[in-house]
């Protein structure tokens, strides 16, 4: 699996994982979307690869 993100793309997907888990674990209800999303995002990040962006085509790195 080649890496299809940038250093800068995976920086600011660790931060938004970050506010998403933040808000998921504080607030209850319907936020747990949101954490979902943070733990893709922390995941995404740690491997470098993003499969939505294969499927678009799409590549920051």
């Amino acid at each position: 699996m080649e890496k299809n993100m940038a250093l800068w793309d995976r920086i600011v997907r660790v931060i938004l994982a970050i506010i998403f888990l933040y808000l998921a674990i504080t607030n209850g209800g319907a936020y747990w979307i949101l954490g979902i999303i943070g733990i893709i995002f922390l995941v995404t990040s740690a491997i470098g690869f993003c499969p939505l962006y294969k499927v678009v085509g799409f590549r920051t790195g």
